[in-house]
């Protein structure tokens, strides 16, 4: 049985009893969804049966086993129907399917919500965020438009496999030795994706996922395996890192010049640029005086050093952000004593399943019932897209102390309390040191299942709330003048997430030089074009970080569907390049920075990467995605200059 947009589909040859035992794992809104293109019966999602959603609430929607056992018992006779030669009916109208995505999401959606969602939902298999009219345009003006993609990550790969779809020439440098960005660069122990993954993939390319929340080892497969099926590694350079890249005025092109490990150097010419370098993939040092002093063994998180046996061993801890948080746990099982210095404590949220396998029965689901794997990720993406983008937007009429910026806020925050409170069981000064007194979203959320207390409440395990004064030869010193001695010292200090595309040195327009452009407050026009930088184009670029709703995937495809667009204007038009003009971006920045004064990220007094050294939020999206969606589908020629060769 092949369907368009259910090739993955495998048939059904399951007994009626290994049929029952998975619908024991099923996710029953999207179940009851597939049930109306099964049976064709609309009344599946019009009768009393309803999922009420709750952030952080029950998977099922709050259905009562009761009527979870009716959807079963329906959706086995229909599957075991399935198996035995019935046919699928008519797809359902797109008025049905309308009343469908407003049943899952367990609201009546705005006109604005419409496209977007039903072009995420792909139920005819088509490709939401594939490049419009390329294909169009003459073949050789195509194959003579060459990009340069600067990295192999995530962005990187999926521009690549656009640029290739389109016939459009590329080649990708990358710095490390082989795909996968931060999946190849990040190799701690723990460490594993924080977005669900079901819907951290491609959205032409969704994955068996072993795990709700799957380990490195899994994401970095997944990305090997996409650049290998795609052919990318062919294109790519490895070992190879840009060093400068300069736009020439008069031929209209990029020259880049490439330095290998081995320190020798050549010029790559292009007609534009993709920047696919991420924002996580520098380390930040913390600013301690005496780092150089320690003579143990240090090493900061992001460049895991393997060599070591930790075993037994005396270890210290700098940082509570999102790496230590998977690490520490680790390696407080196999060492002595760790000691972890918190600088601010995180908010941490309530998810169960974050180190759950998928069970067989969910597997099974995914894999042979008709549209259920896409009702699924629908369901997961909707949730994620608003996420806590409500609860995280201040109310000026609140007045919570400091602690929290609207009641929906003070809502999450006690939600969270709680928790945290239950996973304490009465160790009062614990508690006092792991709550945080800043609202829910100023500084990231980090998903948990108790995983983190755990560790903390371990004999071997010590939390220290105090600044750390300096580091000394044998360990660190507090305010206080306390000295903790160790072995060994890990830094989870995080990134330098504010300093875009460095440490490259890129020149625009006139020689304008981009760092200096900046002057350390990174800005880009919907977070991808440069005003005086004609075709250079970022992924993951300022303002373009979530905090509340989504996964980063969403963004890159947006990002890359739109450099793609604007690529067309340039063949179309017979261009050299395209300018973003100055006043479209700078106004655009404007209600970017006014917007984030009013989320929790902007209006919070707390230290976080995501804001840079002059306090502006320089990282994140402040609106619904549904926003960056319509803006991203397709350029408007009017916010750039098109500029031609001799005359740019």
């Amino acid at each position: 049985m092949t369907i368009h947009g259910l090739d993955h589909l495998r048939p059904i040859t399951a007994s009626d009893a290994e049929i029952e035992a998975a619908l024991e794992d099923a996710h029953i809104p999207a179940l009851m969804c597939a049930l109306v293109h099964i049976t064709g019966d609309a009344n599946v999602v019009r009768g009393p049966i309803k999922p009420v959603i709750n952030f952080f609430g029950d998977e099922q929607g709050n259905i009562s086993p009761e009527d979870q056992a009716t959807v079963r018992a329906r959706a086995r006779e229909a599957l075991c129907a399935l198996r035995d030669g019935a046919r699928l009916p008519a797809p359902p109208s797109q008025a049905l399917v309308n009343e469908m995505v407003d049943f899952i999401v367990d609201r009546a959606l705005t006109p604005e919500y419409g496209e977007f969602l039903h072009a995420e939902l792909m139920l005819s298999g088509e490709d939401p965020y594939a490049p419009v009219g390329l294909d169009e345009l003459p073949a050789a003006a195509r194959a003579g438009f060459k990009v340069a993609i600067i990295g192999a990550g995530m962005s990187g790969i999926l521009a690549g496999i656009r640029l290739q779809a389109a016939g459009i020439p590329f080649e990708i440098i990358e710095r490390h030795e082989d795909v996968g960005g931060t999946w190849y660069q990040n190799t701690y122990p723990g460490c594993r994706v924080d977005s669900p993954n079901h819907i951290y993939s491609y959205s032409f390319r969704p994955a068996d996922w072993p795990q709700y929340y799957s380990p490195q080892p899994v994401l970095r497969d997944y990305f090997d395996a996409t650049a290998r099926d795609y052919g990318l590694k062919a294109h790519t350079r490895f070992g190879t890192e840009v060093k400068e890249a300069r736009f020439d005025e008069r031929g209209g092109r990029w020259r880049l010049t490439l330095e290998r490990r081995d320190g020798t150097r050549e010029e790559l010419e292009t007609n534009a640029v993709i920047s696919a370098v991420g924002q996580l993939n520098r380390p930040k040092w913390p600013d301690v005086p005496g780092r150089e002093r320690f003579e143990g063994i240090s090493f900061h998180s992001t460049e895991w050093q393997h060599e070591h046996d930790l075993t037994g061993k005396r270890i210290l801890v700098i940082g509570t952000g999102a790496s230590a948080f998977q690490f520490a746990p680790e390696i407080a099982k196999v060492a002595g004593d760790v000691t972890i210095f918190q600088r601010t404590p995180p908010w941490m949220a309530p998810v169960p399943t974050y180190h759950d396998n998928v069970p067989a029965g969910k597997h099974w689901l995914l894999n042979h019932v008709p549209y259920y794997a896409k009702w699924y990720r629908f369901s997961m993406f909707w949730n994620a897209a608003e996420g806590l983008l409500h609860a995280v937007r201040k109310d000026p009429a609140w007045n919570g102390q400091n602690h929290s910026i609207s009641a929906a806020n003070d809502e999450v925050r006690q939600m969270f309390t709680d928790w945290i409170a239950e996973l304490c069981e009465g160790d009062t000064e614990l508690f006092r040191k792991v709550v945080p007194k800043y609202p829910v979203g100023a500084k990231r959320i980090l998903l948990d299942n108790g995983n983190w207390m755990r560790a903390l409440r371990r004999d071997n395990v010590h939390l220290v709330d105090e600044p750390v004064r300096e580091i000394t030869t044998t360990g660190v010193v507090t305010e206080s003048g306390i000295a903790y001695d160790a072995d060994v010292i890990i830094y989870g200090t995080g990134f330098e997430a504010s300093r875009f595309l460095w440490p490259m040195r890129v020149y625009g327009r006139s020689g304008k030089e981009l760092q200096a452009h900046w002057n350390g407050d990174p800005r880009a026009y919907l977070g991808i074009t440069i005003p005086g930088f004609p075709n250079l184009f970022c992924c993951y670029g300022p303002n373009t970080n979530i905090v509340a709703n989504g996964s980063i995937i969403f963004f890159s495809e947006c990002e890359v569907r739109y450099i793609l667009g604007c690529i067309g204007l340039l063949l179309r038009g017979g261009h050299a390049a395209l300018d973003c003009r100055r006043d479209v971006h700078d106004a655009y920045n404007q209600a970017i920075d006014a917007e984030n004064l009013e989320m929790a990220w902007g209006a919070a007094n707390v230290p976080t990467w995501y804001k840079n050294t002059k306090g502006r939020v320089t990282q994140n999206w402040p609106y619904p995605l549904v926003e960056f969606w319509h803006r991203t589908r397709r350029p408007n020629p009017t916010d750039y200059q098109f500029l031609d060769a001799g005359a740019a």
